[in-house]
């Protein structure tokens, strides 16, 4: 059955230079075993799927999959839908706002032309990272244990780790490798650019690593979920103050550019999108 679909690519600061997201716009009577079929295949960090809201609130549902596994949320697939619903012709119901329902529950994504911003759902889980564990991470990222200034919990939803590192020249050199280490990891690292180091102006470097099947480290270029969670941990603990701008993917040959702020109360996070591809997908 043939489906709209959009690829977007979303927080680039130039076109196909940010992290795409693949979007089917109507999944409805797909199986699970279709998404993650369709999934897998496209080879990209997430593809998303649209269906009807079960919230009165919300304008649509959309489900997320990182290749076979689902998430309950992720920040560039939530844009990257939000962008693709709007070019199909979706109009929110109330102006310059919507409300996507994702397993995490309801995401305001505000609309400010070719800006989205996203409000990142609670987070499930804070707090201290256990000393053995952080040992891990440290070995795996193979960074010396004196550069890394702070670590914390940040996850929302995809199971982040956070740690924040002497500065971007050290997050830039990082080669991890989980060898030796099988599991499931979801790491995210942070480090202070200096002042007029980046000639677009942010703040801020920004590199996040997952293992798929339990081995294979993978880089995200650009990645939403973790800068909410970070920022709201960087704000909290005075460790940076908001707007700032945050820049990642530089390693991968990406140009990732994300804009975290504060209004009402509510951290944003927010960036460019721009449909690459649309049509329809055989599925």
């Amino acid at each position: 059955m043939l489906r709209s679909f959009r690829q977007v690519d979303v927080f680039g600061v130039q076109h196909y230079k940010g992290n795409p997201v693949g979007v089917v716009l109507d999944a409805v009577g797909l199986s699970d075993d279709d998404l993650r079929d369709y999934s897998v295949w496209s080879n990209l960090s997430e593809c998303t799927f649209v269906y009807p809201p079960s919230s009165r609130q919300a304008d649509y549902r959309f489900r997320i999959f990182s290749l076979s596994t689902e998430l309950p949320f992720a920040g560039h697939p939530t844009l990257g839908t939000a962008r693709a619903w709007l070019d199909q012709g979706g109009v929110p119901r109330q102006a310059g706002m919507i409300i996507a329902e994702c397993e995490a529950g309801l995401v305001p994504i505000r609309i400010e032309d070719d800006l989205l911003s996203f409000v990142s759902p609670p987070a499930t889980r804070t707090g201290e990272v256990e000393p053995g564990y952080l040992a891990q991470v440290i070995e795996i990222l193979g960074v010396a244990a004196e550069s890394v200034l702070a670590a914390q919990w940040v996850d929302n939803g995809p199971g982040w780790v956070g740690l924040q590192l002497s500065d971007a020249a050290t997050v830039l050199s990082l080669n991890p490798n989980a060898a030796g280490h099988p599991g499931d990891w979801n790491i995210g690292v942070i480090g202070a650019l200096a002042p007029g180091e980046s000639p677009t102006g942010e703040d801020f470097e920004v590199r996040t690593f997952f293992t798929e099947d339990g081995f294979d480290m993978r880089e995200d270029p650009v990645t939403g979920s973790f800068n909410a969670a970070v920022a709201a941990w960087m704000l909290d603990t005075d460790r940076a103050q908001a707007p700032y701008a945050v820049r990642q993917g530089t390693a991968m040959n990406r140009r990732g550019h994300l804009e975290i702020s504060v209004s009402d109360g509510q951290l944003w996070v927010g960036g460019a999108t721009h449909v690459a591809i649309s049509g329809q997908i055989d599925l």
